[in-house]
């Protein structure tokens, strides 16, 4: 029996984005829409491209550079955003555009303050102008969970008959229950006279914890596209999570009536790329990405899956990029070694002058590691990535840090600083804090530490750990990211990357000046 298709519409990048503290630059959009692009996810929404100078720049660059995939860009019910998408997406191979406009009474009443009928009005004549950009036109009634069914049937018959190709069913405020929702799709299609001529699209928040379980009820209710973000990154609580989407539509597909076409391999790869870039930290437990998604503690779950894999395990590991062979590479393994794990790691290495600077962190990691797993080698490129990727004005030369029982911690350090060796020393309530305060004495940034986080990447003393550093000034906010088998020099890495970010005049600015979907 042949599956009808499910149309994966990722959002990472857009409403992903609006996560506090996950504003990206342009370059780092860029790196993320070709891991999605390398996965084969259908439709990518790079940005809203009439927020910033910085997310025009992105959703322009993204269209210039994918071509297996749809790019679109999300533009509000008005003239202005929707030409600055249009002009934002004229050299992409396949563009979308997607216009908004809320319906809920509360919305509409409050902070529309517009009619009924002036809101269809203003969304048919969206349509209409988007159209002159691009055949593949995205409409989305803002808090439809909340909205009125006939208002919804009324507004979404007049976008589909002013040439809108997909309607989007979004639950803005994750207020919806499952059986709610998938009611709510079944009756659109059922009622909306030309529902035919139009794919139906789930966006659902995760505020109550039932995102997932939302969109999955709209797919078994006809939906054929989710909206949806790698790790569930998103505003408040997030999104529906891509990869949880993805791999219970594969698994469970006695009861689905539809499949996807991505590859599933590449998940690992991305959930990693995306938690590097933003700083935010994947949590051990989370489905399919987390640290303990595939493994086992209980003395009779480890005999069960010894005995018979799919007795405690509904998903291979493999299916989701990990390696049945955890352990890989030690401070022996050569370049051409080097070189084909990350090959099988899905890691791509644009240059071989990137392949011999990346050999040498994993020599130096190496040496202090004896045995090098595949989540150490995602780390460190992850990590290698992030540096590269900046312009760093402020580089750790050295670090020594002292702590000693009844004695005050102290921390002296030597930075870089626009080619200019500086150091500075200080005490504090730990090592960590020592060295933070001895980086500030040096920079004088003045900015607030936000979130400290740390990881580990795998088991044992010697781990590689991972830091996660927010830091707010005048209302900005970025994150960094350090990697080290010392925690305290992983800790100055990560708040070093993050003031190398508040310092860039490549700024991240967050496109929230409008209420998103």
């Amino acid at each position: 029996m042949n599956k009808e298709k499910l149309i994966i519409f990722d959002t990472t990048l857009r409403d992903g984005e609006q996560s506090p503290g996950a504003a990206m630059t342009p370059d780092e959009k860029l790196r993320i829409a070709k891991a999605l692009e390398r996965m084969k996810v259908d439709v990518i929404e790079a940005g809203f491209p009439a927020s910033s100078e910085g997310d025009f720049i992105a959703v322009r660059d993204i269209a210039r550079a994918v071509k297996d995939s749809v790019v679109c860009g999300l533009a509000r019910a008005n003239d202005f955003d929707i030409t600055r998408a249009g002009e934002a997406l004229k050299d992409a191979s396949a563009s979308r555009i997607h216009t908004f406009i809320a319906t809920s009474p509360l919305h509409m009443r409050e902070k529309l303050q517009m009619t009924p009928d002036q809101v269809v009005e203003q969304a048919v004549k969206s349509v209409k102008l988007a159209r002159q950009y691009t055949n593949d036109v995205e409409f989305s009634p803002e808090d439809a969970g909340r909205s009125e069914l006939d208002f919804l049937c009324r507004i979404i018959e007049a976008a589909i008959k002013a040439g809108a190709t997909t309607i989007n069913i979004p639950d803005t405020v994750g207020y919806n229950l499952p059986q709610q929702y998938g009611n709510t799709i079944k009756q659109l299609i059922e009622r909306v006279p030309n529902s035919d001529q139009a794919i139906f699209s789930t966006h659902c928040h995760d505020d109550l914890g039932l995102a997932v379980a939302n969109s999955l009820a709209g797919v078994m209710n006809g939906a054929r596209q989710v909206e949806c973000s790698i790790n569930g990154l998103g505003e408040r609580a997030g999104n529906a999570a891509l990869e949880e989407i993805v791999m219970a539509v594969r698994t469970r597909q006695d009861l689905l009536p539809c499949d996807v076409g991505l590859d599933t391999t590449q998940i690992m790869t991305c959930s990693r790329l995306v938690s590097g870039i933003t700083g935010f930290a994947v949590q051990p437990n989370k489905a399919i990405v987390g640290a303990n998604a595939f493994a086992h503690e209980s003395g009779i779950h480890q005999d069960g899956v010894l005995k018979a894999r799919e007795t405690y395990e509904i998903m291979r590991a493999e299916d989701v990029g990990l390696s049945s062979n955890r352990l890989v590479l030690g401070k022996l393994s050569g370049r051409s070694a080097f070189r084909n794990r990350l090959d099988e790691l899905n890691i791509t290495i644009d240059s071989e002058q990137e392949l011999n600077k990346a050999f040498r962190k994993f020599k130096d990691l190496a040496d202090k590691k004896s045995e090098i797993f595949d989540e150490d080698i995602q780390a460190l490129l992850s990590d290698f990535k992030i540096e590269e990727s900046l312009d760093e004005m402020v580089k750790l030369v050295s670090i020594k840090a002292c702590s000693e029982t009844g004695e005050v911690p102290q921390s002296h350090i030597t930075l870089m600083v626009d080619d200019e060796e500086k150091s500075a020393s200080s005490d504090g309530g730990g090592p960590v804090d020592a060295s933070f305060k001895a980086i500030e004495k040096i920079i004088a940034s003045q900015a607030n530490l936000q979130l400290y986080s740390v990881s580990n990447v795998t088991q044992g003393t010697d781990s590689l750990g991972e830091v996660a550093v927010r830091l707010e000034r005048a209302g900005r906010i970025v994150n960094g990211h350090g990697a080290d088998t010392d925690i305290v020099v992983a800790s100055a890495k990560a708040y070093i990357n993050a003031l190398n970010r508040l310092l860039s005049p490549t700024k991240r600015v967050h496109p929230q000046a409008f209420d998103g979907i």
